[in-house]
């Protein structure tokens, strides 16, 4: 499962890049974590009254949490994968249970 939705990602990044003409070398890979690590902390702000709200209500703050969210998953995954780990298996061992995969 964590491999066919690693792999899910990859595509969908993929043909994003293609269609943006954007170039996916190893240090896109981390900044691209980064940024989406900072919009996540961004939101997570303006959900817990420490950021402005810029007019979102309780539903919109909710979605675009977990969108957000989707976005640090995905760019983990697509690092992961980019650089080779054996996400599974570091699960297995830092997490100590094993991940359907």
């Amino acid at each position: 499962m964590l491999s066919d939705l690693m792999q899910q990602f990859e595509t969908a990044s993929a043909t994003y890049a293609a269609e943006n003409g954007l170039e996916r070398d190893d240090d896109w890979f981390v900044l691209k974590l980064q940024e989406e690590m900072g919009e996540l902390t961004q939101m997570w702000n303006r959900t817990t009254g420490r950021g402005r709200r810029k007019g979102m209500s309780d539903e919109q703050l909710a979605t675009a949490l977990a969108d957000e969210t989707a976005d640090v998953l995905g760019h983990i995954l697509l690092f992961a994968q980019r650089n080779h780990l054996d996400l599974a298996a570091a699960i297995e061992r830092k997490w100590r249970f094993r991940p359907a995969d």
